[in-house]
């Protein structure tokens, strides 16, 4: 069982893992702030001073979260975090100088969870860790032994739309040939929202708060946005015509689904 900030304990064979974090940030005072907050809020980590010592953690371990600085020396955040998301299904939440809407924006397009301003407050910074966490799956490195196989034959919740199937246990999307559809977390989220929400209309905000997001956030209506089109890219076969995510000018979003067209496992 994976709790987002429980130590790791173990009791009558089940195992509760203590979520792990990596934090990148060039500033030292600010990273071991953060380091000491969230470590004494029950989390594991980890931090760097910029992402050329990151990536030696990366790729030795798993970790649930990444806190990554955007403006760093060398290699930027933006970039580490886009490396990362080839890697593994960490939660990202990136870090941005006041008034660079532009660096937020770019990030979610790259699959980013979450933001924070700087200069932030650390009770902020937990209180979007905790929100991020609680949609992150356990990395598959970090998970007991047999615990990949748990969910084998118990009816695993698998949601069928046009010739693609979404199993939302485990956060996987074939399409109509069987194949695997690339997804990133944020961008299952979503679906997962429009699946189990289909032929309702949906706001922006309502789409936000159910994802965990700051729905009255700067951006928050964008960073929907944004990724709605990287589903239809992903689920549409005409993404400029969906058939399944339609917008309804000036309110939001309707995932289309006739009755004949969807199935539940």
């Amino acid at each position: 069982m994976f709790t987002p900030n429980l130590p790791c304990t173990e009791s009558g064979g089940e195992t509760t893992l203590r979520a792990r974090i990596l934090i990148v940030e060039d500033e030292p005072d600010l990273r071991e702030a953060v380091a000491e907050y969230l470590g004494a809020n029950g989390y594991d980590v980890s931090a760097a001073e910029n992402a050329a010592m990151a990536r030696p953690l990366l790729e030795t371990q798993s970790f649930h979260l990444a806190i990554l600085d955007i403006a760093m020396p060398g290699e930027d955040g933006l970039s580490l975090g886009r490396w990362l998301r080839g890697r593994m299904q960490t939660g990202i939440i990136y870090a941005t100088a006041a008034g660079t809407a532009l660096d937020r924006i770019v990030g979610l397009e790259l699959g980013a969870d979450d933001y924070v301003v700087k200069p932030y407050e650390l009770r902020e910074l937990l209180a979007r860790t905790r929100s991020v966490l609680r949609r992150v799956p356990p990395p598959a490195a970090a998970m007991p032994p047999g615990a990949a196989d748990a969910g084998a034959g118990t009816g695993r919740r698998t949601l069928r739309f046009g010739g693609f199937s979404a199993d939302l246990d485990g956060r996987i999307v074939s399409g109509p040939d069987g194949a695997a559809v690339e997804m990133t977390k944020s961008e299952f989220d979503v679906l997962e929202v429009f699946l189990t929400r289909a032929n309702r209309l949906l706001t922006r905000a309502a789409i936000s708060e159910a994802i965990g997001a700051a729905a009255d956030a700067d951006d928050s209506s964008r960073a929907v946005d944004i990724r709605v089109m990287r589903l239809r890219k992903k689920i549409e076969a005409d993404p400029a015509n969906p058939k399944f995510l339609r917008t309804v000018r000036g309110e939001g979003y309707i995932f289309s689904l006739p009755a004949a067209d969807a199935g539940r496992e």
